[in-house]
C-alpha cells in the first residue's frame, strides 16, 4: 500500500476510566489513545430488525500503518463517527508493516 491512500485521519480509542467534570466521579468511559492516518474501505451495508425497529449496520475497514497495542476492545473515532474495531488483521508479509482494522458502525455505537 503507498502511503498516499493514507488520506484520513482517524483517532484511536480504548475503554478507561475516566473523570466526569461536573461531579468529579469516575466512571467508564474513553481515552484517546493516537491519531493516525489511515486508508477507509467501506464493504456493505445491511439492513436488518431488532425489538421491531429497522436499523442498519455499515461495515468496511480501515487500513493504517502497523503500530503495537491495537485491538478489538478499542474504537475509532472519524469525521464525527464511532466505529467499533471488530478484529485487527496484519499483513501477510512481514506482519509489521500494516494492519487492518474492520470495523461495524451503526449498531452500538462503540459503547
Amino acid at each position: 500500500m503507498r502511503a498516499g491512500k493514507l488520506r484520513h485521519r482517524i483517532t484511536i480509542q480504548k475503554p478507561a476510566q475516566v473523570q466526569d467534570p461536573t461531579t468529579g466521579e469516575m466512571g467508564p468511559g474513553w481515552e484517546t489513545v493516537k491519531s493516525v492516518w489511515a486508508e477507509k474501505r467501506p464493504s456493505s451495508a445491511r439492513e436488518f430488525k431488532q425489538s421491531q425497529a429497522g436499523q442498519s449496520e455499515i461495515t468496511g475497514e480501515f487500513q493504517i500503518r502497523y503500530r503495537e497495542g491495537i485491538d478489538a476492545t478499542m474504537r475509532i473515532l472519524h469525521k464525527g463517527k464511532v466505529y467499533n474495531i471488530e478484529g485487527v488483521l496484519e499483513d501477510n508479509e512481514s506482519g509489521r508493516q500494516w494492519l487492518t482494522l474492520p470495523y461495524s458502525e451503526g449498531v452500538n455505537d462503540g459503547s
